[in-house]
């Protein structure tokens, strides 16, 4: 089986906004606060749950390397998901744009150390793809009685590479 390959893009909000939010600290704070001692950079994401609740959990991903082989795309039809690395690494980002109620062709980000990402309501995504241990994250996403999880696994793999 051959795969199609896919290059890595760097991280930008720009080329990210229409799978979702780029959470980082760039530009200038829009306030200070603690007594001038913390930036705070507000309201980055937009956060969508539809009728559920958020909630926070804490996901501890296997780390992966590059070529890395995307198999798997999942997508969250019922709200957003936003995933915030507790460590100061980067990690490995896929997305793809709706195409028929199945994934279309991937695109790869590579994130910054300190960036984290919120993928908007119904994103097609690859799984968490720390590329470095601990692989550990904080992720923000719906909390409701609905499965809200919809899986489509490639065939044929696309082959990410750096």
């Amino acid at each position: 089986m051959s795969l199609c390959e896919v290059r890595c893009l760097p991280m930008t909000a720009e080329a990210f906004a229409p799978f979702g939010d780029l959470l980082d600290c760039a530009g200038d704070p829009d306030k200070m606060i603690n007594a001038g001692l913390c930036g705070r950079y507000h309201d980055r994401a937009v956060l969508d749950f539809g009728d559920a609740r958020g909630g926070i959990s804490l996901f501890k991903a296997e780390p992966r390397s590059l070529p890395y082989t995307l198999d798997l795309m999942e997508r969250h039809p019922d709200g957003s998901q936003a995933f915030l690395p507790m460590s100061e690494h980067s990690f490995l980002v896929t997305v793809a744009p709706d195409d028929g109620g199945r994934p279309g062709a991937p695109l790869a980000f590579l994130t910054a150390p300190g960036q984290g990402i919120n993928l908007h309501r119904g994103t097609w995504h690859g799984v968490l793809t720390p590329l470095h241990a601990p692989g550990l994250f904080a992720v923000v996403d719906r909390i409701g009685p609905t499965h809200n999880l919809e899986e489509v696994r490639l065939d044929p793999p696309w082959l990410v590479v750096g």
